[in-house]
């Protein structure tokens, strides 16, 4: 397995040995530490486990896909071996899946289709921080059947800006803390003009960005409408040497996947995005 070396790669020991002991954990990781990647692959072979499945939650659809991907690439393999996911309307994994990536509606219709989870030993949410509803719901779930059913089951909750101390007070679990990692940033300073739609500021944006600027851009806004406003204006503006992509959570799954493959023509990429990316 290739193994790169990421922030939280000093910590993996740490959170295999804090899992052997007992069930709960709660890890706190910025951006970009390797939490979601990395914690998974590294609970694969702990022998508390017993061969049972690995469940990674994952807020966004599109997180799924990619971190699924990711792993499975760092195995050698195609998502759907030992590494699959499934999403709403899409569903890769297989007889040999031991880390499944899934999304939130899909836990809590697992936890209430099959309170046991016999072929489960792990549930690790990912993103927490975001707080959403169903969300809140599978680890309220997850930690009843944990009490009642199954004190063998392993719950981990990543966080990237979560108060840690608290939860892990609320959930009796101890806490780790990995360091992240830096790049410098630089801010520049656009000012809009008042008479000015906001399809045309971003315009004019993505255009003086791109001509500063090397490799790719990502844009955010609002909505779905504002993404197709602007999409609209840009690829009436901009040369054919830049693709321009729409990534929203309304959008079929195969378009948003084509967002996340590298371009295979050599053209530059500007991605419309709500903040599923």
């Amino acid at each position: 397995m290739n193994t790169p070396l990421f922030p939280i790669s000093p910590l993996l020991p740490q959170i295999q040995q804090h899992l052997a002991a007992q069930p709960r954990l709660v890890l706190e990781a910025p951006p970009g530490a390797g939490k979601t990647t990395q914690v998974p692959l590294a609970l694969l072979d702990a022998p508390w486990l017993q061969g049972r499945k690995i469940i990674l939650l994952e807020p966004r659809r599109v997180a799924a896909r990619s971190a699924a991907l990711f792993m499975a690439r760092q195995l050698g393999e195609e998502v759907g071996g030992t590494v699959g996911y499934r999403i709403r309307f899409e569903n890769k994994v297989s007889a040999r899946t031991r880390i499944e990536v899934v999304t939130e509606g899909i836990l809590t219709r697992m936890l209430q289709d099959d309170p046991m989870l016999e072929e489960v030993g792990a549930i690790l949410f990912d993103e927490f921080h975001e707080r959403h509803l169903s969300g809140d719901l599978g680890l309220a779930l997850a930690l009843d059947v944990q009490a009642q059913l199954r004190d063998d089951l392993r719950l981990v909750v990543m966080s990237a800006t979560l108060d840690g101390e608290r939860l892990a007070r609320f959930l009796d679990a101890p806490r780790l803390s990995s360091e992240g990692r830096s790049y410098p940033v630089v801010i520049s300073h656009f000012p809009a003009r008042r008479d000015e739609a906001l399809e045309l500021q971003v315009r004019r944006a993505v255009q003086q960005a791109l001509a500063e600027h090397p490799g790719d851009l990502l844009v955010f806004l609002p909505g779905q409408r504002e993404i197709a406003r602007v999409q609209a204006g840009l690829q009436e503006s901009l040369d054919a040497g830049v693709e321009v992509l729409a990534l929203h959570g309304e959008l079929p799954v195969e378009q948003q996947a084509r967002v996340l493959q590298a371009a295979s023509d050599g053209r530059r990429r500007v991605v419309l995005a709500t903040n599923v990316a």
